[in-house]
């Protein structure tokens, strides 16, 4: 159900950081990496799994927002996820 804006204290812009304000130009993150570092956390960070999965919902839109910004390197074995970073 919506909710008046006059409800809340405060309102300030939906701003994201842009990928070159979130990652460091030499590293390669994962989503579940990314996810956290989105929210302020430090990118290895121990969360519980609903947690995660919520950060996820914002992670995965950012990395296709911005995927002009980035580069993605396949996963090194099966059991891994694959890697983003700041393009050149």
């Amino acid at each position: 159900m919506p909710v008046p804006k006059s409800e809340f204290d405060s309102l300030p812009p939906c701003d994201f950081y842009t990928p070159a304000e979130l990652l460091e130009a030499d590293q390669m993150y994962t989503v579940y990496e990314i996810a956290r570092l989105l929210q302020g956390l430090e990118p290895d960070a121990e969360i519980d799994r609903e947690t995660e999965d919520v950060l996820l919902d914002w992670a995965i839109p950012w990395i296709m927002t911005n995927a002009d910004e980035l580069v993605v390197a396949e996963p090194r074995n099966d059991d891994e996820p694959g890697y983003y970073g700041l393009a050149e």
